[in-house]
């Protein structure tokens, strides 16, 4: 029987495409990812518990620590057990520790979930996290002992968290280290041309701005609610006895934030506060684990 119109070519053209998508399986596999690259340091001693919605872990460094406490809040679809990855800066930076001899401080790492903002409460029903987060504080410290110093370390999300905690009680805390933090010129309630022109500017993907700008509504209900917990406008109000403040940020950033940090580095500076600004060739949340590492302990 006669194969049917453009049969033949189906005969044919078949076994081309099975060997195509063969072949393409194949290269696939062979040139995925077979592993990370790892930092090389002793885990910390890691208890972590609850209280209320706040998740934490304590952390100690195994060879001792130095009397201060540093709240690390971490970035995006993170959690409180990060500190001992060795696969994150935070592996990379118990290794410079370990490496310079340096005794580490306690660090207590705290989650509110995958993503959280710190806030007042206001009208949103999800504010109200920085409120609690400021009440817990005497708690945890009951389980680890009086610091001699607190700080706070932050990447991402957690910069922002940072900065507003640091910034709207500058008397409970001696540092701030903020990496590639949320700080933007705009504000969530910029127009769209405002917004559209910024990404432009920083060369922010358009995808997480909608996802930042989502996220921050459910924190916060309007304009005047933000301007209590950005950072450019905290620091307006501070002065030399503000927390010293670390700052960093890669340049690509996707995020779009490098812009936002560098101002607020500037602006700090003209207020008084003693500042490092750490500019990085890099994108969202590259890091100078050695100045941060000296940062948290000197």
């Amino acid at each position: 029987m006669p194969l049917p119109r453009f049969g033949w070519r189906v005969r044919y053209l078949l076994p081309v495409v099975l060997l195509a998508a063969v072949l393409g399986f194949t290269w696939t596999r062979l040139t995925r990812s077979r592993g990370d690259q790892r930092a090389s340091f002793t885990p910390a001693i890691q208890q972590c518990d609850a209280q209320g919605p706040l998740r934490y872990c304590i952390n100690t460094a195994a060879g001792g620590t130095n009397g201060d406490i540093v709240y690390h809040h971490h970035g995006r679809n993170l959690d409180e057990t990060i500190w001992n990855d060795d696969t994150y800066f935070t592996g990379m930076l118990q290794a410079q520790w370990q490496a310079t001899g340096a005794l580490p401080p306690t660090v207590v790492t705290v989650s509110y979930g995958s993503t959280w903002i710190l806030t007042p409460k206001g009208k949103q029903e999800d504010s109200g996290l920085l409120d609690d987060f400021m009440s817990r504080l005497p708690a945890l410290e009951a389980k680890v002992g009086r610091p001699r110093r607190r700080m706070l370390l932050g990447e991402s999300m957690g910069g922002l968290n940072v900065l507003v905690a640091g910034l709207s009680h500058p008397e409970q805390f001696a540092k701030v280290a903020a990496l590639c933090p949320g700080v933007y010129a705009d504000t969530p309630f910029s127009s769209f041309g405002t917004i559209r022109a910024s990404m432009e500017r920083t060369g922010a993907d358009p995808k997480i701005v909608f996802g930042v700008w989502w996220m921050a509504r459910k924190y916060v209900a309007d304009e005047a609610e933000w301007r209590r917990v950005s950072p450019l406008d905290l620091v307006e109000q501070a002065g030399p006895d503000h927390p010293e403040l670390y700052l960093s940020c890669g340049l690509y950033d996707a995020y779009g934030n490098y812009e936002g940090t560098e101002r607020l580095a500037n602006l700090a500076r003209e207020r008084g506060v003693r500042t490092e600004w750490h500019p990085l060739y890099g994108g969202h949340c590259a890091s100078d684990v050695a100045s941060l590492a000296d940062f948290l302990v000197k």
